[in-house]
């Protein structure tokens, strides 16, 4: 059975402020970190105790500490670095990240908090920021068995597809395959919308009819709409998910295996940053297009 119930969490990006902020509706004693302390704001007025550093959050004892932040070189640093989570973790401690990082890194950094007692489960998340505030995310973990189980409490407060997937690193490989998975299908709808757009279809309605057969999505039900009017508010940004494509490429290349489809989602990701829409949501890839083929969304 459970005992966790004191959590630190590490990040305070769009995602992680909605999933410490479920935490701390479902009653754990949540205390944050981040390195823009002001971004701790919000969760502090909503009952979380604010931490000084990853090492002082460590200091005091907490049964489990998150991390959600941008990229591998991160997560080591506010586990390892000068003023880490490792300087003062104590033995029986499980860090929890939520990040989406690189699984042959994910791997090494378990083996080293294993060193000192700390469980460490990768435990990157999807659904974005509606599933984050809506604590429906799914959530992949691989790591530790036994620390699994004493987690699913926490998890269950931010998500509600939780598997566990083996050892260390199975959480990200899988969160890696999700990526192709949304790129990939990200085309498909802003291709659908571009081809309504040119031909004079009702995007809205088109939207809804094809939700309700073979072709519906939770790409094309979420970001469907925002892409016909323009709406490019960043649930997820571009920025974002050409690191995690670039980690896909990694592991493609290390298995000698194409991903064709991935490659032409990541090049139009690619132009739409060239352009000026790195920190752009997702849906801001059908500019791509529009450029391409001559025409614009409504309402711009």
């Amino acid at each position: 059975m459970s005992n966790v119930r004191s959590v630190g969490y590490i990040g305070m990006g769009i995602m992680g402020v909605a999933m410490a902020r479920n935490l701390v509706k479902a009653g754990f004693d949540v205390t944050v970190w981040n390195r823009t302390r002001s971004k701790c704001d919000a969760l502090a007025s909503d009952g979380a105790k604010v931490a000084d550093s990853p090492s002082a959050l460590a200091a005091a004892g907490p049964d489990v500490i998150c991390t959600n932040v941008t990229d591998t070189p991160d997560v080591e640093e506010v586990l390892f670095g000068d003023d880490g989570v490792e300087k003062s973790a104590q033995s029986g401690l499980i860090v929890v990240d939520n990040s989406t990082i690189s699984p042959v890194r994910t791997q090494q950094f378990a083996s080293r908090l294993a060193d000192k007692g700390v469980l460490y489960l990768d435990a990157p998340v999807s659904g974005g920021d509606i599933g984050a505030q809506n604590g429906t995310l799914s959530i992949m973990v691989g790591g530790d068995a036994g620390a699994f189980e004493r987690c699913l409490p926490l998890f269950e407060a931010m998500g509600k597809s939780i598997m566990h997937l083996g050892p260390a690193g199975m959480g990200q490989v899988c969160k890696a395959c999700n990526q192709i998975a949304v790129s990939c299908n990200l085309i498909g709808v802003c291709e659908a919308l571009a081809l309504a757009r040119k031909s004079g279809l009702d995007m809205g309605k088109m939207i809804e009819v094809v939700s309700g057969g073979a072709g519906g999505s939770w790409q094309l039900a979420n970001l469907g709409a925002k892409v016909a009017s323009g709406d490019h508010a960043p649930g997820f940004m571009i920025d974002l998910v050409l690191k995690d494509l670039s980690l896909v490429a990694d592991a493609a290349r290390a298995r000698q295996l194409p991903l064709s489809a991935t490659s032409l989602a990541e090049s139009y990701f690619r132009a739409a940053a060239a352009d000026g829409g790195g920190r752009l949501g997702t849906q801001a890839m059908a500019k791509t297009l529009e450029g391409l083929g001559g025409f614009s969304y409504p309402d711009r």
